[in-house]
């Protein structure tokens, strides 16, 4: 079906996926399991489908993370919750973001059900062979609510390309803050942003920016190069071409009508602002591509 099809979706289902990790009742659901501040609710929240994952595997699997940012909230934060209290809380919540977004009878429609169906045998279908976060989430059960079915399909799906994006990363030898120093260098990012929000410090990514300057991919002013350019294009192709699987699997007709029932949902929540525009994955309404269509 083509690589294309991969970055058209996951452009639609990724401010889906991001109510987890902005929407207000989130937040007040991670504050009443008594996960302490944002990042103990973010990592509890993500991490959940893995079981009570230590640290460092979590700091593995997030890849972009500075050790000392999981460790301060793993694991502790099983201490507050258990892994299945997490997974039900962020399901009611996500349910409950999603009816605030979108308004009942959104949640309640047609639509919505065909949706979630389709998008849930996509996820299903995933192979997740080699993709530890897809994985976990493609064995949770399958939620009898319409909306929250769409919610976990996506977060399924939304997983499994990011295990196929690091697996790039690791096969091309740009290791985690390489990645963002060259996502940021690419427009797509603000590196205070990134750098902060992960916990790194300025010597470690200035460290990774010479790294990058002597593999000729960025210039004296941090600027990608022609060649770091055409490295980060080929690094995005490859992973939307990791990504094609489910789409292949689900066939044309199906992917295209789930593209088109996404598109509103998705443009809704840019519209909200719920999404902050100078959020880490970089997708925004003015970058959205074909979505916005």
């Amino acid at each position: 079906m083509g690589d294309t099809v991969a970055r058209s979706l996951w452009e639609r289902f990724e401010p889906v996926h991001g109510l987890v990790y902005f929407a207000p009742e989130v937040r007040r659901a991670a504050d009443d399991l008594g996960l302490r501040g944002f990042w103990m609710g973010y990592f509890a929240l993500r991490a959940a489908p893995l079981g009570p994952a230590p640290a460092p595997v979590v700091t593995s699997c997030f890849y972009v993370f500075h050790p000392d940012r999981v460790t301060r909230a793993l694991p502790d934060a099983w201490g507050y919750a258990d892994p299945a209290a997490v997974l039900a809380a962020r399901a009611r919540a996500v349910g409950a973001a999603m009816t605030g977004v979108y308004g009942p009878e959104v949640v309640a429609s047609e639509e919505m059900a065909e949706a979630a169906d389709l998008a849930w045998a996509a996820a299903e279908a995933a192979d997740t062979a080699g993709r530890v976060l897809g994985a976990a989430n493609q064995a949770l059960a399958r939620p009898a609510e319409p909306h929250i079915r769409l919610w976990q399909a996506l977060t399924t799906l939304r997983e499994h390309r990011g295990d196929g994006h690091v697996a790039v990363l690791v096969g091309r030898g740009v290791g985690p803050v390489e990645a963002m120093v060259l996502k940021c260098a690419a427009g797509e990012s603000d590196e205070e942003a990134q750098r902060q929000t992960r916990k790194w410090d300025l010597e470690p990514w200035q460290a990774a920016r010479a790294r990058l300057g002597a593999r000729g991919w960025l210039d004296e002013d941090g600027h990608l190069t022609k060649e770091g350019a055409a490295a980060r294009d080929e690094i995005e192709a490859d992973t939307d071409a990791a990504a094609a699987q489910p789409w292949d699997v689900l066939g044309t007709e199906a992917t295209a009508r789930l593209a088109d029932l996404l598109a509103p949902l998705a443009r809704t929540v840019l519209d909200s602002g719920i999404v902050p525009p100078a959020n880490p994955v970089g997708l925004t309404r003015g970058s959205w591509g074909t979505a916005g269509r």
